[in-house]
């Protein structure tokens, strides 16, 4: 993608527990047609007549490399707190130490014996833009042979105590450095459609969300097929945290504890943009949305909006990932 081409897309885009977590019968103003979700652990299944035929798909979100050398040296003032967040974790089941790099490969290897379709890399994957970073994840998945679909989170472009907007950090550092992780498709917006079922994959990395992006999520609607979304930061649910920040209406300067920590611009006092407003709404309104997939916060977590689950992922930095299955039903 050409950097005008890439800088217009960013600047013209910048205008219980029992029963199934859900199913509603089609019928005016409601689903269109019967479909469930059940979650076991990480492992994930949504049950649908629109789905064609039965299939599996793995997500893995907040990895948090830090694998550097000396092409990184100039920017050790920028990458230096991140660079020494995840060195070492322990693993989310065993307890025993992992670490980034072991945390990935394990998981592109279930990935593998799970036949996935598709493996989703739902942003934070980098802790900073490391130019050797990204070639090992381009290597991982190059061996694996696995098809993917890669969007960044909050972390993969930034630097920080570097001077700039988000908006602009983020558009020029996929330039720089992430762009081939995209395999020329739109750093902002992404569909794989799979046996019946819409995958999209959205960039919402500064909390926001852009007026392409609503009219790309828009028009995948109009399709009338499932859909499952997938956002690196999760999607407002009633009494969750500015954590789930997406549409979060207290989402804000006022909120926003660790812009100095960060070393990042401030969120905007007059908090959220009406497009990701109407987003959130247009998401969580939807006949066609069977599920949303986030990561971001490093804890596993379920909600139910408006019949809609959003489920989110603990963190790959600690061997985590989620299975998900589609299966078809009559």
């Amino acid at each position: 993608m050409k950097r005008r081409d890439l800088l217009h897309l960013f600047t013209a885009a910048g205008l219980g527990a029992g029963l199934p977590a859900w199913a509603v019968t089609g019928k005016a103003g409601s689903k269109s047609s019967i479909g469930s979700f059940s979650l076991d652990g990480t492992r994930l299944r949504f049950y649908h007549p629109g789905i064609k035929k039965g299939f599996t798909t793995v997500l893995i979100a907040d990895t948090h490399l830090f694998r550097d050398d000396e092409r990184g040296i100039p920017f050790q003032p920028y990458s230096g707190r991140m660079a020494k967040a995840y060195n070492q974790t322990r693993h989310y089941l065993t307890g025993e130490t992992t670490n980034p790099e072991k945390s990935l490969v394990a998981s592109l290897e279930l990935a593998a014996t799970r036949n996935a379709e598709l493996v989703t890399l739902l942003g934070d994957i980098l802790s900073f833009p490391s130019e050797a970073a990204i070639e090992y994840v381009l290597e991982r998945m190059r061996i694996s042979g696995l098809p993917y679909l890669y969007t960044a989170g909050n972390h993969d472009w930034h630097y920080e105590g570097m001077a700039g907007s988000l908006f602009d950090l983020r558009a020029d550092w996929i330039q720089k450095r992430l762009l081939p992780l995209y395999q020329q498709n739109n750093p902002l917006m992404q569909v794989n459609e799979l046996h019946g079922v819409r995958i999209v994959v959205l960039d919402n990395s500064n909390y926001q969300v852009t007026e392409a992006q609503l009219a790309f999520l828009k028009q995948q609607l109009s399709y009338g097929q499932p859909l499952l979304l997938q956002v690196h930061i999760p999607l407002y649910a009633p009494g969750r945290s500015v954590g789930y920040g997406c549409g979060h209406p207290e989402w804000g300067a006022k909120t926003d504890r660790n812009y100095e920590l960060e070393r990042r611009e401030r969120w905007p006092v007059n908090g959220h943009t009406a497009t990701t407003l109407e987003f959130h709404r247009t998401v969580f309104n939807s006949r066609q949305v069977i599920g949303v997939l986030a990561g971001h916060i490093h804890r596993p977590s379920l909600d139910i909006i408006n019949g809609i689950p959003q489920v989110v992922s603990e963190a790959n930095a600690v061997g985590a990932c989620l299975e998900i299955e589609f299966i078809p039903t009559a």
